[in-house]
């Protein structure tokens, strides 16, 4: 399973880890995604969204 959100298709975002030497190594942002249950299409279905678009109103939580 990706570490995707199904409504927005937001993904982890990279970058660097920067010590106070100033080494520089690749780090991973990852998505703060949450399984929950939400009403799509009239249906009830388990979904992984990102916490912004269950704040935003985008989803509504059952």
């Amino acid at each position: 399973m990706s570490q995707q959100c199904e409504i927005c298709g937001k993904k982890p975002q990279f970058g660097h880890h920067i010590s106070h030497a100033h080494n520089v190594t690749n780090r991973r942002f990852n998505v703060n995604l949450q399984k929950i249950r939400v009403v799509h299409n009239k249906r009830t279905k388990r979904m992984r969204v990102c916490t912004a678009c269950i704040r935003s109103g985008k989803v509504k939580k059952i």
